[in-house]
């Protein structure tokens, strides 16, 4: 009986809202948290990826910039959505749980997306052209402060929500108790991939014809209505989620090993005496040697 508490009380803190899947409480997690976490991943893939391809035609025809300044403005960009991955990932491990990072990572797409979708939609906020004599202005430095904040909670909603979602679904299979634990895991993995690659066909075929045809305004609303809805859809499954607590992570850890050894990285080892080195009854006694 004292092992079984034991263990129920370790599940008990890995649950953030202490709510355990045992039978006195109710069950949380399994396949119908699936929906809500694969759909939040897709709509965030079609979005942010669906803006990308044609985002150097936006610059250059609606805030007058040359082919050279705008392809760094956007290498720059995607640079910073993949590296904000590993402080995402980071902040879920070590402060915060993946279910709050993955949360205001939803919401800061949803602002950015917004935010871009405001400069197709207000002519105040782009450079403006002399019609008659084909002049167009350079973007002011409030225009560009704009558009690059826009850039900037994109890029941080995809470092949120990108390394956390898989983790976060994985979560919610490993807690449950039965034989089929592992056969489940496999075909979260392998729908979750399937859907990501479908959800990357569609950004980059869909959204492009979108905003191609259909101009600006409705080309980056049709991403920021995708956003919304999945923001909303994480956020209705949230009553069915595991919810992990956060724990020590990686990166500290490996952190603190660089620090203490380069703090002793000059102590000097005392003589070799074979008597300081510990080994087996009936093994044979090995002393390192200088260059070990």
């Amino acid at each position: 009986m004292e092992e079984y508490s034991g263990a129920g009380a370790a599940g008990e803190k890995l649950l953030e809202d202490g709510v355990s899947s045992s039978a006195s409480g109710p069950r949380k997690g399994g396949l119908r948290t699936m929906p809500f976490i694969i759909v939040n991943e897709c709509l965030e893939k079609v979005a942010s990826y669906g803006i990308m391809p044609n985002m150097i035609l936006y610059l250059k025809n609606e805030y007058n910039m040359a082919i050279a300044p705008a392809t760094n403005i956007l290498y720059t960009w995607s640079a910073m959505s993949n590296i904000l991955s590993i402080f995402g990932a980071f902040l879920s491990d070590s402060y915060l749980g993946r279910f709050r990072v993955i949360f205001i990572g939803s919401f800061s797409s949803l602002l950015g997306l917004t935010i871009l979708w405001l400069t197709a939609m207000i002519p105040e906020l782009r450079p403006s052209c002399e019609s008659f004599i084909q002049v167009c202005s350079s973007a002011t430095a409030p225009q560009l402060a704009l558009l690059f904040i826009a850039f900037g909670l994109i890029s941080i909603g995809s470092g949120c929500v990108r390394p956390c979602s898989i983790a976060f679904g994985a979560d919610q299979l490993a807690i449950k108790e039965n034989s089929n634990n592992e056969r489940l895991l496999d075909s979260y993995f392998n729908w979750y991939y399937t859907s990501i690659g479908l959800s990357t066909i569609i950004a980059l075929s869909v959204i492009v014809y979108i905003q191609e045809s259909l101009g600006w305004k409705i080309g980056f609303g049709v991403p920021a209505v995708l956003i919304f809805m999945s923001a909303l859809s994480f956020i209705l499954g949230s009553p069915f989620y595991v919810k992990v607590m956060p724990s020590e992570s990686l990166l500290t850890s490996f952190a603190q090993v660089v620090v203490v050894a380069t703090k002793n990285r000059k102590l000097s080892l005392p003589d070799h005496n074979i008597d300081q080195y510990y080994h087996s009854h009936d093994s044979e006694q090995t002393v390192p040697t200088d260059t070990l």
